[in-house]
Order: structure tokens, then C-alpha cells, then sequence
């Protein structure tokens, strides 16, 4: 009986469903109307999708959060377009708000009286896309800069034209080119618990010394701070730490 043959002719013939290739290999199904197989759904796809989202929510809340700069108040530190990355575990515990730290804190009470009323599905909106980074912040937050911490009797300007806190004027290399340290005189205590900020740009920036007579005298209640601007993460040729000032 020849046995070679039938073990010949198998040898050239394709494989078999089952044999040798894998059923992955396969575009389709052998009707030819299954899903590619070995490949995601758009139901996995969209899952995917909502768990990442929420995990980034999650992290801009309680970690690190994106912040869009909508302003030229705080050039040329930081300009309009930039996202920083908000460290909010800087203060969390225990340590406070140091002079020179660039901080986002919530101006409700202290820069603007209340929240404006708006659609709340609007604001959930709104509120997850600045959280994202990909929109602009609420009208309530902003960023500046620490000049005074509680205690400090913070003047403009000295003789010589500058800032001074506790009697020491301060170096402010951030300021501004061409910018005064301030054309708005003021000499103020700061109240324990609050801070006193202005902005790097200080002819473009609506801080502090524009609340003076308002209620809080535009101090910043050191709970109202929501965290501490450390990073430019976006866009690329801007990557780095956001400089700090005096101590």
C-alpha cells in the first residue's frame, strides 16, 4: 500500500480551519459576516473611553489639575494659553502658602462677591472641561502670586520705588519688563489665615490692591486656595517649573 502520497498531498494543501493558523488570523468569520475577532468593540471602545475620563477627574480633583491661563495678568511667568499643572497636594497637609508661591484659588467672597447664576448642567459642564484643562477656568478662579502671608504689614512702595514686607523690600524678578512694582500705593496687615496676591503683570492684573475697600479688603482666605501652580505642562517649548520669588 503506497502511504507516501496522502502524506505528500496534505503537505502542499493550505492548513485546515483549526490547523496551523490561528482563527484570529481570519478577517471574518467563515460566513463572512462576523467582526473581525481579536479586535475591540466601539462598546469597549466608548467603556474605555468613560474610564479614563473618570480617572482623570478624579486625579484633576484631588491630585493634579490642569489649568487653562485665560489672562495676561500673570506675564511673562505665565501666559495666555498655557496650561499649568495645579499641585493641590501641596497644601494638604499641613504646610501653608509660602511668599513667592504662584497659587489658584476660588475668588468667591474675597475678588468677586458671589458665584453667577447659571444652568447647573452648564456648570457641570463647564466645571468637567477647565477640570480637563480644555476649557477656560470659572470666573471665580484665578492665579496670582503670594506677596504677603497672615501678619505681614506688606507697603508700596519704599524710596526706592518697591514692595517691602515686614520692612524688607522685596526682589521681584518676575515683574513685568517696564512694569512699577505698583502705581496704586497701599500699606496693609495681612489677617491671620488670609493672603495678599497681585499678579506678575501688575499694569494688567485686577488683584488685591483693586478689593481695598471692598468687604475682605482682597485677601484670600487661605481655605479658598485650591492649589499651587508648579508646572507648565502645556505647551511643549514652555515645559518647566513655574518660578517661584522670595521666601
Amino acid at each position: 500500500m503506497d502511504t507516501e502520497a496522502p502524506h505528500t498531498q496534505r503537505g502542499h494543501s493550505s492548513p485546515r480551519e483549526g490547523e496551523g493558523w490561528p482563527r484570529s488570523a481570519f478577517s471574518r468569520t467563515t460566513d463572512g459576516t462576523g467582526p473581525v475577532r481579536g479586535q475591540p468593540t466601539w462598546r469597549r471602545a466608548g467603556v474605555l473611553g468613560v474610564i479614563c475620563t473618570v480617572f482623570l477627574l478624579l486625579l484633576s480633583n484631588f491630585v493634579v489639575q490642569p489649568f487653562l491661563i485665560p489672562s495676561r495678568s500673570m506675564e511673562p511667568t505665565l501666559r495666555v494659553g498655557d496650561r499649568v499643572l495645579v499641585n493641590k497636594l501641596a497644601y494638604r497637609f499641613g504646610d501653608q502658602p509660602r511668599r513667592g508661591d504662584v497659587v489658584v484659588f476660588d475668588g468667591t467672597g474675597s475678588f468677586v462677591r458671589e458665584r453667577p447664576d447659571g444652568s447647573p448642567v452648564g456648570a457641570l459642564v463647564q466645571g468637567a472641561a477647565s477640570a480637563l484643562g480644555l476649557a477656560e477656568p470659572s470666573d471665580t478662579d484665578f492665579v496670582k502670586r503670594v506677596v504677603g502671608v497672615g501678619g505681614d504689614d506688606v507697603v508700596c512702595c519704599d524710596a526706592g520705588g518697591r514692595v517691602s514686607v515686614n520692612g524688607v523690600p522685596l526682589d521681584e524678578p518676575y515683574l513685568h519688563p517696564g512694569d512699577a512694582p505698583s502705581t496704586v500705593p497701599f500699606r496693609i496687615v495681612v489677617p491671620l489665615g488670609t493672603l495678599w496676591v497681585m499678579g506678575d503683570h501688575r499694569s494688567q492684573s485686577r488683584d488685591s490692591r483693586d478689593h481695598l475697600g471692598e468687604p475682605g479688603g482682597g485677601m484670600v482666605p487661605v481655605e479658598k486656595v485650591i492649589g499651587r501652580a508648579d508646572w507648565i505642562g502645556w505647551p511643549v517649548s514652555r515645559w518647566g517649573a513655574v518660578g517661584g520669588g522670595h521666601g
